[in-house]
């Protein structure tokens, strides 16, 4: 039996698409491992699955002062310890990361291990941690064309994110009734993720009024961000967060408005939902949701507002030139190199574990 070690974490954008991976590895008998910090994100997510959960040490590798900045490199040193010591007992094949800080010392063990290593870089420029990883890396997965250019030549590869097959398999009609929706009036979908986006929240309230003239609405609006003066509004759905339905609520919606992270937007991509991106501004970020939405639009899969420009009117306007141009964005997004992730990133796996063997 092969045996392969998923890495990633500190956010859920580092491990839902490791997890989008299981149900293929197991049928494919692969016997697996994962190896995340000792309290993340990824920790709680991975214990929904019956796989070997390993702890690390982990610190994170900052450009800017903080104290924290003469501790997290001995974090980071224990974590590597550690990492080396359960991979050389462990013997995996391959090794697959999906980025975060707590990847770094997991990969850079494997390499001195000789463990071939497959990263995945979601966004459009890849973040420090993945930087750190490159070099050892026997290969490097990414979302966006012009990533390519930025990776070297002989380990690049196009892949696009592993998105979670359950999300195909959505009831229109589920959503509606979970909603209380009608059948005859199209749908928007509002994404702000799993902690929600205020501006994009108010954007999306003020509009209602005219919205509703024509649409019903549905907002996963973040946790502790729901409106409770606007829960009888007819034709307006508000949920703080949905696991399980969230696949019928993508299959009723006619359109998205959302942010523009690399994991959510590939989920639209994989869906070929006409959407809106309203990135989060270089000011709250690094600046990758912009450049992932412009990539987006450039490629014909999306309209983008940016956060700055954002009113009431522009949205309304923007929302219906989508809704009546949205067959030319599922068509785009139907051409896409990046839909077919999993069986490539699989051909991969496969590749480096034999490799290994």
């Amino acid at each position: 039996m092969k045996k392969i070690v998923l890495t990633g974490g500190g956010t859920a954008g580092h491990v839902t698409p490791n997890i989008a991976l299981l149900p293929s590895l197991e049928a494919a008998g692969y016997e697996i491992a994962y190896v995340g910090s000792y309290d993340g994100i990824e920790k709680r997510l991975i214990s929904d699955f019956d796989i070997s959960y390993i702890g690390i040490s982990t610190g994170k590798l900052r450009r800017y002062l903080d104290p924290k900045n003469f501790s997290d490199p001995f974090r980071v040193a224990k974590g590597f310890v550690e990492a080396r010591k359960f991979l050389k007992k462990y013997k995996p094949d391959v090794v697959f990361s999906k980025g975060g800080f707590v990847s770094v010392p997991v990969v850079r063990a494997a390499a001195t291990l000789n463990i071939p290593c497959i990263i995945h870089e979601s966004d459009m420029t890849p973040g420090l941690a993945n930087k750190l990883c490159i070099p050892v890396a026997y290969k490097v997965c990414c979302n966006f064309p012009e990533t390519m250019q930025q990776l070297p030549d002989d380990k690049a590869v196009l892949t696009g994110s592993p998105i979670r097959s359950e999300l195909n398999q959505g009831n229109r009609l589920a959503g509606l009734d979970m909603c209380g929706f009608t059948a005859n009036k199209p749908v928007i979908m509002v994404i702000g993720g799993s902690l929600g986006a205020a501006n994009v929240n108010e954007a999306v309230r003020k509009a209602l009024p005219r919205l509703l003239e024509d649409f019903q609405i549905v907002h996963l609006c973040g946790k502790d961000k729901m409106d409770n003066l606007l829960l009888t509004t007819p034709g307006y759905k508000q949920f703080e967060y949905i696991k399980a339905e969230l696949k019928d609520l993508f299959a009723m919606a006619d359109i998205v408005i959302s942010r523009a992270g690399a994991n959510a937007i590939c989920e639209l991509l994989a869906l070929k939902k006409p959407n809106i991106l309203i990135p989060l501004p270089s000011k709250s970020s690094r600046g990758d949701q912009l450049l992932n939405a412009k990539s987006f639009e450039a490629q014909g899969y999306s309209i983008v507002i940016d956060e700055d420009d954002l009113t009431t009117g522009l949205l309304v306007d923007k929302v219906h030139e989508l809704y009546f141009n949205r067959h030319n964005y599922s068509n785009a997004m139907s051409k896409s190199r990046q839909i077919d992730a999993i069986p490539s990133i699989m051909k991969l796996i496969n590749e480096a574990a034999e490799k290994d063997g």
